[in-house]
């Protein structure tokens, strides 16, 4: 008899379903960024930022947002939940305990035998256990799963750790930028009121007429009217950064007149694979595909019979009228032994889904590995362009300045046409301020690459977080 329940086992693992799609070699990730360039010994992405970044107000800035950012705070709760299920999965595939009483009067039919339609009291209490034996591991297999989504979960929080560093970055040198933006702009509105009082001395002398007074005069207008923009755009920078330091709006301490000079600590990029230890989206794909592996041999699992043990040890006691009669122990033992017939369909379709995330999981992961290589590609030759292109730009903002100064004395002395000193001045503007935006841009793409190449993160101690999460 039992060697054929124990064929009948079989043939139903047998019956259970194949994998529809297996794809579980990831693509390899390139030997090298760029061709031709030498990795670096030691990435820059495995040093806190606190070392990257020397701007003692930066990291002020920074060190508040990891204490009050609200996304942060919820990310941080997301641990906890996925931490919870954990616990709660790991106590599905060990004996459940109890303890039961129970109190009552029982009595039968009127017309019943002699002396039985008399009430009967009766009392019980007794432990109770029952346990389901995991000797297929679905269980243990589904615990392993939460808890790979709890490390997901930890990487999730470390990945908007990275964002935040770099956008609080990227933040805090566009508000400088637009600050050396609206002081260009006033020096330029000072150069123009005094061309427009040049030209009324010219025009009161006779030496020209009114249009070149009213052309400084438009020009004037133009670019205070432009300098009430970028006000704007102060006001919109500085509360896009208290809203990320998780605070109302207020003035954010800065120094504008350091931008110019600023500079941040050389980025190296190592070899691609370094970006599977630093990268924590990577790093959370990875976790959510082993995750989806584990739910595949859980959900198989399912069509496997199912042993459950249930045992029960207490005390009874009957009696007619006063409970006077001797306690009575009792205890039980059974062994269940529960085999999926019927609903085999909507167990396949579990197993299915499960086996569908498990390929998608595949894919998300490539597609991540795909995305930080193109980053950190894309960014490693933004900050070489950028910093080339400043060198160039500062070049010429030094000549066109030198072109402003020549044109304002040959103005002065009416040898040139207003026009020619009106155009020498807005290009001179123009490359001062692209040479801000380049500037801004520069530091960007350094703050970027870092970020690539999974830097960010490292500052924090996690400690905390992980002992409220045990």
């Amino acid at each position: 008899m039992l060697i054929k329940i124990l064929s009948f086992i079989l043939l139903l693992q047998a019956c259970a379903p194949g994998v529809m799609i297996k794809k579980d070699k990831p693509m390899p990730l390139p030997s090298v960024f760029i061709p031709g360039q030498t990795p670096a010994k030691d990435s820059t992405a495995d040093m806190a930022w606190d070392k990257v970044f020397k701007d003692q107000v930066l990291i002020g800035l920074i060190n508040e947002a990891m204490a009050h950012n609200q996304e942060l705070k919820i990310l941080e709760q997301n641990i906890a939940i996925a931490n919870n299920e954990v616990l709660a999965r790991s106590g599905e595939y060990l004996p459940k305990a109890g303890i039961k009483a129970n109190t009552g009067v029982e009595k039968a039919e009127r017309f019943g035998k002699e002396g039985a339609n008399e009430p009967l009291h009766f009392g019980n209490a007794a432990g109770v256990m029952t346990w389901e034996v995991d000797i297929w591991n679905k269980l243990r297999n589904a615990t392993k799963a939460a808890y790979y989504e709890y490390l997901a979960s930890l990487e999730g929080r470390r990945f908007m750790i990275t964002n935040l560093v770099a956008e609080i970055s990227s933040s805090y040198f566009d508000l400088m930028a637009l600050d050396n933006e609206l002081q260009i702009i006033n020096n330029y509105i000072d150069l123009l009121e005094k061309a427009q009082s040049m030209a009324s001395a010219q025009q009161r002398a006779g030496r020209a007429t009114s249009l070149p007074v009213k052309r400084f005069e438009g020009e004037v207008l133009k670019n205070q009217a432009r300098k009430y923009k970028i006000q704007q755009k102060i006001v919109v920078a500085k509360n896009r950064m208290n809203t990320l330091l998780g605070r109302y709006p207020q003035e954010i301490e800065r120094d504008p007149k350091a931008f110019q000079n600023y500079s941040i600590a050389k980025i190296k990029a190592s070899i691609p694979t370094k970006l599977l230890d630093n990268r924590p989206d990577i790093r959370r794909a990875s976790y959510e595909l082993e995750a989806a592996k584990l739910s595949v041999s859980s959900a198989r699992a399912a069509f496997y019979p199912s042993l459950s043990i249930d045992a029960e040890a207490g005390f009874e006691k009957f009696n007619s009228a006063h409970f006077t009669t001797p306690v009575t122990a009792l205890y039980g033992v059974a062994a269940g032994l529960t085999m999926p017939l019927l609903n085999r369909r909507a167990i396949k379709a579990q197993y299915y889904t499960a086996n569908a995330r498990q390929v998608s999981a595949v894919y998300d992961y490539e597609q991540t590995m795909i995305k930080a290589f193109a980053e950190v590609v894309n960014q490693l030759s933004k900050v070489q362009n950028y910093t080339a292109m400043y060198d160039l730009k500062s070049r010429q903002v030094q000549a066109l300045n030198e072109a402003f100064e020549v044109s304002t004395l040959l103005f002065r002395s009416a040898r040139v046409d207003y026009i020619e000193a009106l155009l020498t001045q807005r290009d001179a503007l123009d490359a001062q301020l692209e040479l801000v935006e380049t500037k801004k841009q520069q530091l960007t793409a350094v703050v970027d690459l870092y970020k690539a190449l999974g830097g960010g993160w490292r500052a924090q101690d996690e400690s905390e977080i992980a002992k409220s999460n045990y």
